[in-house]
């Protein structure tokens, strides 16, 4: 697919190449650098992003196996509450913490806004206050706890897996949330962006790609996933209900707390088991 410029007449392509929605993806989640992507035009960049959702879980997949590399390895010469806080550092600077200040914002707005406008307007404020604070505390709390458990519990092969299965359930419970939710009218971010073009088509195509951070857990411990599965389909549907009450629909951050969310959701069924 291409238009042609009114002054040359050359093709200039606007259908992003196939390597191209991964690595977006990439780009977009994480502050790994994807200098391949500078090529592309914007008219690719858009249509490129608009594909990369799918490629979402893998980029989960990719970074629970960071954050699991550095627990477990770190555990066998510190302390594993050491190891663990030192893991979520590692994956704080590789992922910008980008759900942890999703989460902070969404906190803050739902917890203290009165109206749509108040909501939309302290989510939109970079400033933490009170409920933020609280709620970011408290989940990175119930992580950190949740993944010590997997840590002391398991052998360092099977915390290894759980942790990436969590962090790629994390990702797969964003497009989820994208295919269930439509932007809301004053969206931000990425609900705003390619949130409206994501289906369940592209949700199909996420599940396939979450498969490979999935399957060894499902061999591990079938029970927990399939918890996690049931816990994730309750979340959606009551998250669905408050964000079209409250908003109308979600956003950027909505969805950053989605992936928070079905991350913690993994840990806790894995724990748990």
């Amino acid at each position: 697919m291409s238009h042609r410029s009114p002054i040359w007449g050359w093709g200039v392509p606007t259908e992003a190449p196939g390597w191209a929605p991964p690595l977006l993806a990439v780009q977009f989640l994480t502050r790994i650098p994807v200098p391949m992507t500078a090529r592309l035009s914007r008219e690719q960049v858009v249509d490129g992003l608009a594909r990369a959702v799918g490629w979402f879980p893998a980029v989960g997949t990719l970074v629970g196996c960071v954050t699991a590399a550095v627990a477990v390895s770190a555990s066998a010469v510190w302390p594993v509450p050491v190891a663990v806080v030192l893991a979520l550092i590692v994956e704080a600077l590789l992922t910008g913490a980008f759900h942890e200040d999703a989460v902070a914002d969404f906190c803050d707005a739902f917890g203290g806004g009165l109206t749509s406008e108040d909501v939309r307007r302290i989510m939109k404020d970079s400033r933490i206050g009170s409920y933020g604070a609280v709620g970011l505390v408290l989940a990175i709390s119930l992580r950190v706890g949740t993944m010590i458990a997997l840590v002391q519990a398991l052998p360092p092969v099977e915390a290894f897996v759980a942790i990436v299965a969590a962090a790629t359930f994390g990702r797969l419970l964003v497009v989820a949330t994208m295919a269930a939710i439509d932007p809301a009218p004053a969206g931000t971010g990425l609900a705003k962006d390619i949130g409206a073009v994501t289906d369940i088509r592209r949700l199909g195509f996420a599940v396939l790609v979450a498969l490979p951070g999935l399957v060894w857990f499902a061999v591990i411990d079938p029970a927990a996933l399939l918890f996690a599965c049931l816990a994730a389909g309750a979340f959606l549907w009551w998250f669905r209900r408050l964000l079209r009450r409250r908003i109308g629909g979600s956003t950027g951050d909505c969805l950053g707390f989605a992936a928070y969310a079905g991350q913690l959701i993994a840990l806790l069924a894995a724990s748990a088991a």
